[in-house]
């Protein structure tokens, strides 16, 4: 199945006038309903011209693209299509068209011939078609992967799973939905398919440990892979990494976050759910330094997610179990690469949070992540990872070095896609007491009396969006921690919250 099949299918889904690719932009169908984006990361001219060099007929090959306009039928899974590339200044564009019913293909052959019976056969499937079998994937494992990235794409999916014997599963908006068309793979299919991206030491790490990490990339996209094992056999889940960075402008992050960015030492947490964008957030704030800044940046990941190229700073990016064994050592070898700023990918584990510590302390400015629900939880769950009797020389190490924690939990968007809702502690001297103190539990109280220096409760966020109509007050109380709060500020703001809906 060739990468381009997945978008002439809704184009026919769609019963569209066409579908266009153009270098800079994302692909779009024009539907009578209006245009649909089906790829939203804007496309490089490699990534066009390799799609469709996948269909181009034997005889325009030699030289393909050739300048000017090439233009050819194509016999897609979903139905027959006119393609057309045309060159540019700028780089590439490509329309296609339905050809229009009972129009033949320049080179079909007679309909009773075997040719042509060969052409119109359903193929046997491998991953598993139905619906009539209108979409089957190729016998080649790499191909047939790639069909489903190109699937999970179209669909605007963050990511897709794969588990043995079941059909493939897209995560849409936050709700897991089925592929419809694939069936359930096999234990054995689903390797094939999956060892054909992955690296050798990858294989190796499975099938010692029955789980491992790595990053795949393909024309269109990266993606965070990680591979386990279940009852039923080996399975798999593939986080879409964007190929843009979402800006710190496009994702509207407040004033007080962008100067954690200014910074010259400290220690700054973004936190939240797994699946809640903090990586996101964290490639916005690392690319906004990038842009503003002149500095030594050392990124500790695993494994590398958002790729940085060096703006005004330079930018080196090590992965875990590739460029180094694992975060502590990366992290103390990072004391002696001369850097100004280091981001941490996950501090997992007591020695990891310890060395962060010290380096923010030393003059650093260091970023990281952690799995909390709330930024006045991340100072305790900090805290508890250690002994008892260190916790008073951490709590006061602490005071000193965090200088924020940004929590976040993504809600649906009306009208499609999710947005975040950040919850943001600024450790003013007030707070730096409080941990000293070991008096967390009246940290809620300071965000809330510090909104005016820029502090927000998750409750203050979500209130926001919905005030904003960008999320429904269902939404917003589903997302909220404090529920029975959020509700009452909804309804003294003369919102409904409808919970039988």
């Amino acid at each position: 199945m060739a990468r381009i099949d997945a978008f002439i299918d809704r184009l026919f889904q769609e019963s569209a006038r066409d579908l266009r690719l153009e270098t800079g932009a994302g692909a779009v169908v024009s539907a009578a309903r209006g245009p649909v984006l089906l790829l939203k990361q804007p496309l490089t001219t490699p990534q066009i011209v390799g799609a469709v060099a996948e269909i181009v007929p034997a005889d325009q090959r030699a030289g393909f693209p050739r300048p000017g306009v090439t233009a050819f039928p194509y016999l897609s899974p979903a139905g027959a299509v006119e393609v057309r590339l045309e060159t540019t200044d700028s780089g590439v564009r490509v329309v296609v068209t339905p050809r229009a019913a009972g129009r033949p293909l320049p080179d079909d052959p007679p309909a009773s011939s075997p040719a042509a019976v060969a052409r119109t056969a359903t193929p046997t499937p491998v991953v598993g078609a139905v619906r009539g079998g209108r979409i089957a994937a190729p016998q080649d494992p790499r191909a047939a992967l790639d069909a489903l990235l190109d699937a999970m794409l179209a669909r605007r999916a963050s990511d897709l799973h794969l588990s043995s014997d079941c059909p493939p599963m897209l995560r849409v908006d936050g709700d897991m939905v089925p592929e419809r068309d694939y069936g359930p793979i096999s234990h054995e299919r689903l390797k094939e398919l999956l060892w054909s991206i992955a690296p050798e030491k990858n294989r190796e790490e499975w099938h010692a440990r029955k789980d491992t990490d790595f990053a795949h990339e393909t024309p269109a996209a990266r993606f965070r892979v990680n591979v386990f094992s279940d009852r039923k056999g080996i399975g798999a889940v593939l986080r879409q990494i964007p190929s843009e960075i979402l800006t710190a402008e496009k994702m509207g992050l407040s004033q007080p976050v962008l100067d954690l960015c200014h910074l010259t030492k400290g220690l700054v947490l973004v936190t939240g759910p797994t699946g809640s964008g903090k990586s996101t957030t964290l490639a916005a704030m690392i690319d906004y330094i990038n842009r503003n800044r002149d500095d030594h940046i050392i990124t500790i990941e695993d494994p590398i997610e958002f790729v940085h190229p060096n703006k005004r700073c330079l930018v080196n990016q090590r992965e875990v179990g590739i460029h180094t064994s694992s975060f502590k050592h990366a992290l103390r070898a990072a004391l002696r690469e001369d850097p100004d700023i280091v981001l941490v990918g996950e501090l997992r584990d007591l020695e990891t949070i310890a060395i962060a510590i010290e380096t923010a302390e030393t003059g650093h400015l260091v970023f990281g992540t952690l799995h909390t629900n709330t930024a006045a939880s991340t100072v305790d769950r900090i805290i508890d990872q250690f002994p008892a009797d260190r916790q008073a020389q951490i709590r006061m190490m602490l005071s000193e070095s965090l200088k924020g924690v940004i929590s976040q939990t993504l809600c649906k968007r009306i009208g499609g896609g999710r947005v975040p809702a950040l919850e943001i502690l600024l450790c003013t001297s007030s707070v730096s007491n409080l941990i000293r103190e070991g008096k967390t539990f009246q940290i809620p109280s300071i965000m809330q009396t510090g909104r005016g220096a820029g502090m927000a409760t998750l409750n203050d966020a979500l209130l926001d969006l919905v005030k904003r109509k960008v999320v429904e007050p269902r939404e917003a109380y589903t997302k909220a921690v404090s529920k029975s709060e959020l509700k009452g500020v909804l309804e003294r703001a003369g919102i409904a919250v409808d919970l039988a809906a």
